[in-house]
């Protein structure tokens, strides 16, 4: 595309976007007087319990990220670009908190008026009219946790989703290339999609207006599309439009240290606790069902991984082990609160031989370079998590069923397993496009404003050196 053709492009996306925020721009103007309404609304209880163990969470999902995806990330690349993934991971964290407060809880998780289908409002942008007497709605009618808790606590999902596609193209991206995309990213891609997946009036306004996919009747507990499936196609997409890296298939590629990556998976998996138990937002029960099934499906995943490979290779890796470990944390990531145990053990053992297909056979076939499997094992794995919720939801098959807040106690019910699935399946499909599609815009418009990747001699080079000016390692 040539620079005055992608002027002109770039300028009706900026006309596009400032139409579309333009009634997001017009509610929050008329914040202050919904504000007052919600005031009125029935007090809700705080209870201590719920908020200790909501800042627990927070703690162990930032533990995920840095340092637990760092290093898990970072062993599996060259010893040459260790530093290089370190500090994407370490910096996305930074910015995107940063982001968060400012303008992405608000999108992410306020009314946006006539685009409220598809993002939220400004009305708490700079976390305007947040103080420490503001609740938000748990799951349960009128139980609350402070609001801050629950903006940190989403704060860490948005952090770690763009951490998880930097894998895709490791190891040839230019640091400032990586930046750039994720402030674009998380604004045009992470907040819409949490709004549309999590975005609801809560249990006590539970006929106000919803998110897109939360109105088909798509259930996910804890991210399988919002985390894993958008950054899993995000990272194929840009691992194809970056281009491989450079002997690639030529030259070898392998971890330079399992002994990091197994520490990293493990930190992962401690971490995931919170993250899967802690979006029930209370300390009760659930909380304990989505706790049990993080820590059965993702053994069962680590050995049915290990089987496979056992099967077809001849030995089990550990790098085999760590993979399939996250492939099943992030297939039960969509399902904790809802499967029971015995079907999280299923999902696991599934789940394993799916992602191991399209690690070692569909991206050799299509010839992409993926370079940390993120597609393969995140969006792959996402995927069939978020199908397999709608069938391991039923009561009869041990899970939870879906609470049905139009009755008067709250009573669980399930629809049918065809129309679950179809509800998640449009999930997914709705996921795949946004993502897919925007990431790709995104992707180019970094492209020409500021290039990609990096150049050959500073890739054979090493990221460490020729990015940062530092290494990992040195040998005296």
């Amino acid at each position: 595309m040539s620079i005055s053709k992608f002027s002109s492009t770039f300028a009706r996306l900026c006309a596009a976007s400032a139409a579309l925020l333009a009634p997001a721009v017009a509610f929050a103007q008329e914040a202050a007087p919904a504000a007052a309404t919600a005031a009125a609304a029935p007090a809700f209880t705080m209870d201590k319990g719920d908020n200790t163990w909501m800042l627990v969470s927070s703690a162990l999902v930032l533990l995920m990220t840095i340092p637990g995806l760092a290093l898990f990330y970072g062993g599996l690349v060259r010893a040459k670009n260790m530093l290089s993934v370190l500090m994407q991971v370490f910096m996305i964290t930074a910015v995107v908190a940063l982001i968060w407060v400012t303008y992405g809880y608000s999108l992410a998780f306020t009314d946006g008026g006539s685009l409220n289908s598809f993002v939220g409002g400004f009305s708490k942008a700079f976390l305007a009219g947040v103080n420490t007497s503001s609740l938000a709605e748990t799951f349960s009618k009128g139980v609350a946790i402070p609001e801050y808790t629950f903006i940190v606590f989403q704060m860490t999902f948005a952090c770690i989703t763009p951490g998880l596609i930097v894998g895709a193209f490791a190891e040839r991206v230019k640091f400032s290339a990586v930046m750039l995309f994720v402030v674009l990213w998380v604004t045009f891609i992470y907040f819409p999609m949490a709004h549309m997946v999590w975005f609801w009036g809560g249990p006590s306004s539970y006929t106000s207006p919803a998110g897109l996919i939360f109105s088909y009747g798509a259930i996910d507990f804890a991210g399988g599309t919002v985390v894993h499936i958008n950054a899993g196609i995000a990272g194929l997409i840009g691992a194809i439009m970056v281009g491989k890296r450079t002997g690639y298939k030529k030259e070898i590629m392998a971890p330079h240290s399992m002994t990091l990556t197994m520490v990293g998976a493990s930190l992962l998996w401690v971490g995931w606790f919170g993250f899967n138990a802690g979006s029930n937002l209370e300390a009760n029960a659930y909380a304990s069902l989505a706790f049990i099934n993080t820590f059965v499906a993702t053994a069962a995943a680590a050995v049915s991984w290990c089987i496979v490979e056992t099967l077809t290779r001849g030995k089990a890796s550990m790098l085999g082990g760590a993979s399939g470990a996250v492939a099943g944390l992030v297939a039960i990531t969509p399902a904790a609160g809802f499967a029971g145990p015995m079907g999280s053990i299923v999902l696991g053992l599934i789940v394993s031989p799916i992602c191991y297909f399209f690690v070692s056979v569909v991206k050799n076939k299509f010839n992409y370079d993926d370079s940390l499997d993120v597609f393969g094992v995140h969006c792959v794995g996402g995927i069939i998590g978020a199908l397999g919720t709608g069938i391991l939801v039923n009561p009869a098959l041990g899970g939870a069923g879906i609470v049905d807040y139009s009755t008067a106690d709250f009573a669980a019910s399930y629809a049918g397993t065809a129309t679950q699935v179809l509800a998640q399946a449009k999930g997914v499909l709705t996921t795949l496009l946004w993502s897919g599609i925007g990431s790709a815009i995104l992707y180019k418009i970094v492209d020409v404003v500021i290039g990609l990747r990096v150049t050959v001699e500073a890739e054979r080079e090493g990221l460490d050196l020729s990015t940062h000016g530092e290494a990992a390692y040195h040998s005296s």
